[in-house]
C-alpha cells in the first residue's frame, strides 16, 4: 500500500473511531462539526490590528419601549394611550434625537439618558430597532397560524438568555457565538498570554467555545491564588485515598500554577491604570461606582452605587493592557472579547414610582437607564484616553460595545410594571459605529397591530443572527466563515445590517 493510500486510510480510520465513540447521531454530528470548525479556524490568520468586542447584558429583559419613544404627535398619542398612567413618559420630557437617515419618524430617548443623546449626536452610537430571537423571518399571520417555527420557550428568561448568547434558537447549542468567534480567531495569536474571552460576570454561555475557555476576572483584577505545595496536594490525595504522587495531582498542580502565573501577569499589566494616582498614572476617566462617583438619576436626584461601572472600568483597563505591546508590559493581543452584566431589568412591578404616588419619570427603570447612560459615556471616554496614551488617534474605532437582553417587555403595563416580551431595541457604541442613525424597523405601537403577537409583544423584524453577524464581520470573521458561527444566518435576507 502506498503512502497516500495509507494516509487516507489513517484519516478514515480516525473518523470511523471518532464516530464509533460518539453516543448517538447528535453527538456524531457535533464531532464532525467541531472538526470542520477547527479546519475553518486555521484559515483565519490574516489579522494584524487590535479589536475588542464588549457585550453588555441587561439581565431580566429591558423595557426598550421606554428607552426610545416616537415623538410625532399622532404616534406619541398612540404610545401614551396604552402606557398611561403607569408607564407613559411625558412628551416634553423626552430627549430628542435626529437620525441622519430619517425614516419618517421622530424619536426621543428616556429623560435619564442625556449621555446617550450626546453619543448619538456625535455619531458614536447607533440604535437597532425591534431585534430578537428568530428561527425564520416571521409575520403576525405566520405567528398566529403556527405555519413558521418559533423560537422554543418564548418569554422564558433562561431559554431566551441562552438563545441570545448562542444565536442558535432551534437546536441545542454547545457553544456561544462569542466563543465560536474566539475559536475561529484564536489562530491569529496562538501564544496569547491570556484568553481571548474575558468575563467580568462569571461563567456565561456567550463565551463558551470548543477551544477557547473564558477567563473570569473580578472588578479588582485577577483573583489571586496561593501556591500549590506538595504537602497540600499530598493531604488532598490522602483524603481521596489516592497514592501520591499521581497524574491527577500533577495535572492539578500544573493548572493551578498556570492560573497563578496568568493572574500575576494580568494584575501587573493593569497596574498603570490603578486609582487614584501614581508616577505611571494616566487614568482620569471617572466611572460610576460608589463613593463620590455614584450614579445620579437626573429626574429624581437619586444617588446609588453602580455594578456596571466597575465592570466596564476593568474592561477598559484590560483593553489598555491587551492592546499594549508585550515589550511595553502589555499582552500584545490582537483580539479580545468581553462580557459584563447588570441585573434588575425584570420589572413586573416598581418600574416607575407613579403607582405609589410618585412620578412616572422616577423608579427602578429610570435608575437603570441612568446607570447605563452614564457608564457608556465613561467607557467611550476611556477609549479616547487610551488612544491618547498609545498615540493612536483612531483607537476608539478598535472597540465596539453592544447591548443584549433576555427580551423586550410588553407594551401595555401589567399592574405596576411590564411582562415578558419579545423584540426590543439595542445600542451599539464605538468609534467604528455608523452612528447618529437608526437601523431596523420601528414597530407599529398598536396592540393587535401588524407587529404584535396579540398582547403587545413585538415580533422581531431583525434577527439576533443579523445583529451579531454584523459585529462578527467587523471583528474579523471572514464572510465565508459566518455560517460556521451563525448556522441559521442564510435564512435572513441581510447578513450585514451596515451599522459598523
Amino acid at each position: 500500500m502506498d503512502k497516500t493510500a495509507a494516509s487516507s486510510l489513517s484519516r478514515r480510520e480516525f473518523i470511523r473511531q471518532a464516530a464509533c465513540a460518539a453516543v448517538g447521531t447528535a453527538a456524531m454530528t457535533c464531532a464532525i462539526r467541531d472538526l470542520r470548525f477547527m479546519n475553518a479556524a486555521v484559515a483565519q490568520s490574516n489579522i494584524t490590528d487590535y479589536k475588542a468586542l464588549v457585550c453588555i447584558f441587561l439581565a431580566g429583559g429591558n423595557d426598550s419601549n421606554n428607552l426610545v419613544v416616537p415623538t410625532i404627535t399622532s404616534e406619541y398619542n398612540s404610545y401614551a394611550a396604552v402606557r398611561t398612567p403607569v408607564l407613559a413618559l411625558p412628551q416634553s420630557s423626552l430627549l430628542p434625537i435626529t437620525p441622519s437617515n430619517f425614516d419618517g419618524h421622530d424619536y426621543g430617548l428616556h429623560p435619564c439618558c442625556p449621555q446617550l443623546q450626546n453619543l448619538f449626536g456625535q455619531g458614536r452610537l447607533a440604535i437597532l430597532f425591534n431585534t430578537g430571537t428568530l428561527v425564520y423571518p416571521m409575520t403576525r399571520a405566520q405567528y398566529q397560524s403556527g405555519s413558521v417555527a418559533r423560537p422554543p420557550q418564548l418569554f422564558s428568561h433562561a431559554d431566551q438568555v441562552t438563545q441570545w448568547q448562542t444565536s442558535v434558537p432551534d437546536q441545542p447549542a454547545l457553544t456561544g457565538w462569542g466563543g465560536r468567534c474566539a475559536d475561529l480567531l484564536n489562530s491569529v495569536e496562538p501564544a496569547a498570554p491570556i484568553s481571548l474571552s474575558v468575563t467580568l460576570a462569571g461563567a456565561n454561555t456567550f463565551e463558551v467555545g470548543n477551544m477557547v475557555s473564558q477567563y473570569s476576572v473580578s472588578t479588582g483584577g485577577a483573583v489571586s491564588l496561593q501556591g500549590v505545595s506538595g504537602a497540600r496536594l499530598q493531604a488532598l490525595t490522602n483524603i481521596l485515598g489516592l497514592p501520591y504522587p499521581n497524574l491527577q495531582a500533577s495535572a492539578y498542580a500544573g493548572v493551578a500554577q498556570h492560573a497563578i502565573h496568568t493572574g500575576a501577569l494580568l494584575n501587573s499589566a493593569i497596574l498603570n491604570t490603578v486609582d487614584p494616582s501614581g508616577t505611571k498614572q494616566f487614568w482620569t476617566t471617572p466611572f460610576p461606582g460608589s463613593g463620590s462617583f455614584q450614579v445620579v438619576t437626573p429626574t429624581s436626584g437619586a444617588k446609588f452605587n453602580s455594578s456596571l461601572g466597575p465592570q466596564l472600568k476593568m474592561i477598559a483597563r484590560l483593553i489598555e493592557a491587551g492592546s499594549r505591546a508585550a515589550s511595553g508590559g502589555g499582552f500584545g493581543m490582537l483580539r479580545q472579547i468581553f462580557f459584563c452584566q447588570v441585573g434588575g431589568y425584570d420589572l413586573h412591578s416598581g418600574q416607575t414610582d407613579q403607582p405609589t404616588g410618585g412620578s412616572v419619570l422616577n423608579g427602578a427603570h429610570a435608575n437603570l437607564l441612568a446607570e447605563l447612560s452614564q457608564c457608556l459615556i465613561a467607557f467611550q471616554s476611556a477609549m479616547d484616553q487610551i488612544g491618547t496614551l498609545h498615540g493612536d488617534p483612531n483607537f476608539a474605532q478598535r472597540v465596539t460595545a453592544f447591548t443584549c437582553s433576555d427580551f423586550g417587555r410588553t407594551f401595555p403595563a401589567n399592574g405596576q410594571g411590564t411582562d415578558h416580551g419579545w423584540g426590543s431595541h439595542h445600542l451599539i457604541l464605538g468609534g467604528a459605529v455608523r452612528g447618529n442613525k437608526t437601523y431596523g424597523t420601528f414597530p407599529t405601537l398598536t396592540v393587535g397591530g401588524p407587529d404584535d403577537t396579540s398582547t403587545g409583544r413585538w415580533i422581531p423584524t431583525t434577527a439576533c443572527d443579523q445583529y451579531f453577524a454584523t459585529l462578527a464581520t467587523w471583528f474579523g470573521v471572514d464572510s465565508s466563515k459566518l455560517t460556521t458561527v451563525f448556522p441559521n444566518l442564510g435564512r435572513f435576507a441581510a447578513p450585514n445590517l451596515g451599522f459598523i
